[in-house]
């Protein structure tokens, strides 16, 4: 069975929910999660999320918590080569919900035809636009403007959400999915330079959405050690080892 789901291969939405209601149950016993300003997600019509990234637990809330049940949700990712790894990514593939890439200039292609093939079924595809781990929750990094060009070739707006909480949880933290206004592509330029223009707003909304966010220091030694499993990062150890070597 594909991992991809392709308007000819409809999603098994069975699993999709049995997943969602699992997930919603074990996470709902340890943290409180809630979605604000619903009411700005598109009445009608496929749509991108474009949400910040401070945890790999971050699609897991989407899965479990997002409210519109017009639409079948997908996730942007995970890699072809993590595809097998994970449990994140089992459950991703299990329900073919997800969209995986290759993250090599010569996917470009078929990754652009995977994702506007999800968005023109009428689907709502979410992807972390910083394209890797922020470092700090309150803080957007620079955006992909691959999304941008997947809202234009679908006809799709993009609907900037901020995930608050995900970075460090413990028992009765809070986590919250903040919806900011949608942005259609028409409203911008084309080309580059159009994509850029899109981009950039859907930054600045991001940005405003986790203006008021400040980092957490982290939870006790349970919180942290739950955190941590989901929170690796890489590159903050080679830089650490560099620091050291040095």
């Amino acid at each position: 069975m594909s991992p991809v789901t392709t308007p000819q291969e409809p999603p098994d939405r069975i699993r999709y929910h049995a997943v969602r209601l699992v997930l919603k149950a074990v996470t709902s016993a340890y943290v409180r999660t809630s979605v604000v300003d619903a009411e700005r997600i598109p009445p009608d019509g496929p749509y991108i999320i474009c949400f910040n990234h401070p945890s790999w637990l971050d699609p897991v809330f989407f899965a479990a918590y997002w409210p519109d049940r017009d639409r079948d949700l997908y996730i942007f990712g995970p890699r072809e080569q993590d595809m097998s790894t994970g449990v994140r990514n089992h459950i991703i593939i299990w329900t073919r919900r997800g969209v995986p890439f290759k993250p090599h200039a010569q996917d470009v292609v078929d990754v652009t035809r995977r994702a506007v093939a999800v968005l023109r079924s009428g689907g709502c595809l979410a992807i972390a636009g910083e394209g890797r781990l922020s470092d700090h929750e309150g803080r957007i990094l620079p955006l992909e403007t691959g999304l941008a060009h997947f809202a234009r070739m679908a006809g799709a707006p993009i609907l900037p959400v901020a995930i608050i909480g995900s970075r460090w949880i413990s028992f009765g933290s809070r986590v919250t999915l903040r919806v900011g206004q949608a942005m259609h592509p028409d409203d911008f330029g084309r080309g580059k330079p159009g994509a850029r223009a899109m981009t950039d707003a859907v930054e600045a909304e991001l940005a405003g959405l986790l203006a008021s966010v400040e980092d957490r220091d982290p939870p006790g030694w349970f919180g942290r050690t739950i955190s941590e499993a989901f929170n690796e990062r890489p590159w903050l150890e080679d830089a650490d080892g560099e620091a050291e070597a040095g």
